[in-house]
């Protein structure tokens, strides 16, 4: 038995809406993590089996190591097809936008999205939702957007309708948003649910190597690069920053998904509570926040790079060169060593 977080008027709400309609779009945020294709596709799965015709669009590339999830091959990329993209938004009747809080996650695909007639529907895990959707599940307390796909299936009264796909989905969703549940995830109820994955067939071990243990060696050179030649660490500050040019990221043949964790790997240091990871990518830096305790990575990056996220884990971009964007951290760092804990 779970608790019954989401607002009952909620569950009442989305089910009549699932009920009268066919044609349902799913949408994600840019760059789609484990969480963001977990909850996609396990929703698809669930809608499938209910009879409807639902469609996964995502505005860029997912990462190669989540490409073997069922229905993952069934997924539209908006950047590689957004003609086909566009007429599905268009003859959609309802839209669900999971895993991100505002409208500009979706990046390039936003303007079709918000311009859809469909009424849309939020089901996220971050603070601050945004107003584009007519109906708002957020619970930012919860640890996955995956997590609360299950609830809601549950809550609607179909737990019976999850099958093994759906399950899986599920599972890898919430493993990969509290890296393989070693933050974000000291509450009970999510290994009730995590047991309830496993009595549907889910092999938690087997999804662990799909997602962890199939990187490329070109992948593991340039964490090793990291570590020797890019990570830098601040003492005083109990932080660390790993850096990667694009130039840097060219040299070792470098795909989506590649630098996936590198922002975790500083914490195991002692002494290091907060770890930050720097990209540059075509027009911007994308920056990856995480750290342990109380110390909040969420409030660093919404008042450095116009991010946010939770408090342990977020991201944030910057329109800076990265050399200009290091500076700005690290002028920045002393102003939170009152957040650091004793």
């Amino acid at each position: 038995m779970i608790s019954k977080i989401i607002a009952e008027e909620l569950i009442n709400k989305v089910k009549k809406s699932i009920d009268k309609v066919e044609k349902i779009a799913i949408v994600v945020h840019v760059g789609p993590d484990g969480d963001a294709m977990g909850s996609s596709l396990a929703l698809w799965h669930y809608l499938m089996t209910i009879g409807k015709e639902p469609t996964v669009i995502v505005p860029t590339p997912f990462a190669d190591f989540l490409a073997w999830m069922p229905g993952a091959d069934q997924v539209i990329i908006y950047e590689n097809n957004k003609e086909k993209a566009d007429e599905i938004f268009a003859s959609s009747e309802l839209i669900f936008a999971l895993d991100f809080n505002t409208a500009n996650r979706m990046a390039k695909m936003a303007d079709a999205v918000i311009a859809a007639p469909a009424p849309k529907i939020m089901v996220d895990h971050h603070l601050h939702p945004g107003n584009f959707a007519k109906i708002v599940i957020s619970y930012p307390e919860i640890s996955s957007t995956s997590e609360l796909i299950f609830r809601l299936i549950c809550r609607m009264g179909d737990f019976s309708k999850i099958n093994l796909a759906c399950a899986e989905c599920i599972y890898t969703g919430m493993m990969t948003d509290t890296g393989g549940f070693t933050y974000n995830s000291n509450k009970f109820e999510i290994y009730t649910i995590v047991s309830e994955l496993i009595k549907l067939g889910v092999d938690k071990d087997a999804l662990y190597r799909k997602v962890f243990n199939t990187y490329s060696a070109d992948r593991l050179r340039l964490m090793g690069f990291c570590l020797y030649e890019k990570m830098k660490l601040y003492p005083d500050a109990r932080a660390a920053l790993i850096t990667l040019s694009s130039a840097e990221l060219v040299k070792f043949n470098y795909i989506t998904g590649d630098a996936e964790g590198f922002v975790n790997i500083p914490l195991s240091i002692a002494g290091v509570d907060f770890s930050v990871f720097m990209r540059e990518d075509t027009d911007k830096i994308k920056i990856s926040f995480r750290s342990q305790g109380t110390f909040p990575a969420n409030k660093v990056a919404a008042d450095l790079f116009n991010g946010g996220g939770h408090l342990n884990a977020a991201g944030g971009e910057s329109y800076l060169t990265l050399e200009e964007s290091i500076a700005k951290f690290e002028a920045a760092l002393p102003n939170y060593k009152d957040f650091l804990e004793e």
